[in-house]
């Protein structure tokens, strides 16, 4: 007899069918298939061949040779294939749970083909699909998104005093990114006469001081890589400068120009024109994003441990 509540969830699943694109097997002149794992739970065996893992992790391997070469490529489909060996091992998991609860898949679920019997088997073979393989594939789908909603359900509640406290420790993620727009002397101190350096950039301070375009100081003066810019070196993010000029940049108001900063050998001096960003959300705007991504964490959490739970009670050998 099918239950209600699995009837409710395959409606529901029907609205998300799965693309019937396969990805292309990676290729693997080692091993050509063979048993990569068994799943057992609940009397109910099953095997997991190596080419129903590549098949899997196809698509990812495509983006990871595009991205890395040799050894490094190798690392990145063994941990690929890893990944979607664990997945295929859960997904089965779930399948025998299933099963040992009852629960069936109509048939008329799996025999939708939008009114057009015909069009939906040509398009299947296109696919290189057969009927049974898509009628297979469709009811493990559903089965695997209707008992992951069934023990998993998403009723947590978030006391208030979680989300302002989450609001407080992670401020940074509802703040803007401050920039500054910065100009900047610099004076090497050399070593043939340090003091007229430190002189010289003292003496450059005091113009600025008493009006001189801080532009036309960086074009005579200035040894830095942006002199023929006028010491211009644009939007600033932090990280970008050394500590104690990042410092002192991010601390002046637009429009000021710094004292002398010795540094690594060097005399800097920085005027900031603007700055922009740096700028935290209220938490009246935040408190319902930071509410969701706590009941996601939540319901993950929770996820988790009912799998964890499927894998404790089951024998699983990988090869």
């Amino acid at each position: 007899m099918v239950r209600p509540l699995l009837v409710i969830l395959f409606t529901a699943a029907l609205l998300s069918l799965s693309s019937l694109c396969r990805g292309a097997l990676a290729a693997d002149p080692e091993v050509i298939n063979g048993i990569a794992a068994v799943v057992k739970s609940n009397d109910t065996t099953d095997v997991i061949t190596y080419s129903e893992v590549r098949d899997v992790s196809a698509p990812k391997e495509k983006l990871l040779r595009e991205q890395f070469r040799g050894e490094e490529l190798l690392t990145k489909i063994k941990e690929a294939r890893a990944a979607a060996l664990k997945d295929l091992i859960d997904r089965q998991l779930i399948i025998q749970a299933f099963k040992k609860e009852g629960f069936q898949i109509p048939d008329h679920f799996l025999e939708n083909f939008n009114g057009d019997r015909n069009t939906f088997i040509k398009t299947l073979q296109a696919q290189n699909y057969s009927l049974g393989e898509f009628k297979k594939m469709e009811g493990e789908r559903m089965i695997v998104q209707a008992m992951r909603h069934k023990n998993v359900e998403i009723n947590t509640i978030i006391s208030p005093n979680r989300i302002q406290d989450y609001y407080r420790k992670h401020a940074s993620e509802f703040t803007s990114k401050e920039q500054i727009k910065l100009r900047m002397i610099m004076i090497p101190v050399g070593t043939s006469d340090p003091a007229g350096q430190k002189a010289m950039a003292e003496e450059i301070l005091g113009k600025l001081v008493n009006g001189a375009e801080f532009e036309r100081m960086a074009q005579i003066y200035s040894e830095d890589s942006t002199r023929d810019l006028g010491g211009d070196w644009g939007w600033v993010d932090r990280g970008t400068l050394a500590a104690p000029l990042e410092k002192v940049a991010f601390n002046l108001r637009p429009g000021k120009v710094s004292n002398i900063i010795q540094l690594a050998g060097n005399y800097y001096i920085l005027k900031v024109e603007d700055k922009r960003g740096g700028v935290t959300r209220p938490f009246a705007e935040v408190r319902d994003e930071i509410e969701k991504k706590l009941v996601a964490e939540e319901a993950q959490a929770k996820q988790e441990r009912w799998l964890t739970s499927l894998r404790q009670k089951a024998y699983i050998k990988m090869y």
